[in-house]
């Protein structure tokens, strides 16, 4: 095979155009050069691409099949061509990315459109689960970054930077007897069951007697749904659709709840690259207004 990206390409746009003399005009070319490129292609394939006895280029029965995978071939070419740019300014050809589920998905949504745009020959995986897992799969080196809540100390092998927070209150189901407008104080809780946050190393405060634990927020918006107990929630996670109309928040200034701190973490040693820095800037932003 002794053919040209280039030979495709006048040969795609000949298809287009309709005729030898549009193409030529449109790919800046004398119409002799492309009829000269298209019959060398033709000759090199074995098959005529066009049927010449028409006035226009109109495409053979082979030239139709072809013009299929001739297509595809630039396509592949241009890609190959985006992704050798992308590397040469610096750009990883590949990133993998775990996220604490808990996040705000309006954030990390955005985020992955906008990285769709700006790196679109970036290889990306994309790994999801609880604040303990996905700095697992960074240890596992499953994932190159990961974002989640701030559960306790870093481990030793990690990097890590702040890069936002998110606020928290206190929920309890719409038909909860807490729910009914008062400002709630600590003795208030205690007569109730508390649903807890259960992550290794980190020791939520209990202000009830009577305690459930879950590693995950959404199992606990659930129970809080099912009047199971209150619970201390992200109020992204409060307000997501499938728990918008069963939760309520009260008021519970005693508790003087801080925000949660969202880190970034990856592997000591490991320097990011420009899509990595992008990343973890573009999100820290995202946060921001998700929490505006």
């Amino acid at each position: 095979m002794e053919w040209t990206v280039d030979q495709l390409r006048q040969f795609v746009t000949t298809a287009d155009c309709g005729s030898f003399s549009a193409a030529a005009r449109r790919l800046g070319k004398a119409q002799s050069a492309v009829s000269t490129a298209i019959g060398l292609l033709e000759a090199d394939l074995g098959v005529a691409l066009f049927d010449r006895s028409r006035r226009n280029a109109q495409l053979s029965e082979a030239g139709q099949v072809l013009l299929l995978e001739a297509r595809e071939l630039l396509r592949q070419a241009e890609q190959l061509d985006q992704r050798a740019r992308s590397l040469h300014e610096g750009n990883e050809g590949a990133l993998s990315m775990a996220f604490d589920e808990a996040l705000p998905y309006t954030a990390i949504a955005t985020l992955l459109r906008e990285i769709s745009v700006k790196f679109p020959s970036l290889e990306l995986t994309l790994l999801n689960g609880t604040a303990t897992e996905v700095a697992d799969y960074v240890e596992q080196e499953r994932a190159s970054l990961a974002f989640h809540f701030d559960r306790g100390p870093a481990r030793a092998s990690f990097e890590l930077r702040r890069i936002g927070s998110v606020p928290q209150g206190v929920f309890v189901a719409v038909d909860h007897p807490l729910a009914d407008g008062r400002t709630v104080r600590r003795k208030d809780l205690v007569g109730h069951r508390q649903l807890l946050m259960h992550a290794d190393d980190v020791h939520e405060v209990a202000y009830s007697p009577r305690v459930w634990r879950s590693d995950s927020f959404y199992s606990t918006a659930e129970m809080v749904a099912d009047k199971l107990g209150w619970a201390v929630l992200p109020v992204n996670i409060a307000h997501y659709e499938g728990y918008r109309q069963a939760l309520k928040e009260v008021p519970c200034p005693a508790l003087a709840l801080p925000r949660l701190s969202v880190r970034m973490l990856w592997l000591q040693g490991r320097p990011l690259g420009a899509t990595a820095l992008y990343v973890q800037q573009r999100f820290a932003e995202l946060l921001l207004d998700s929490a505006a």
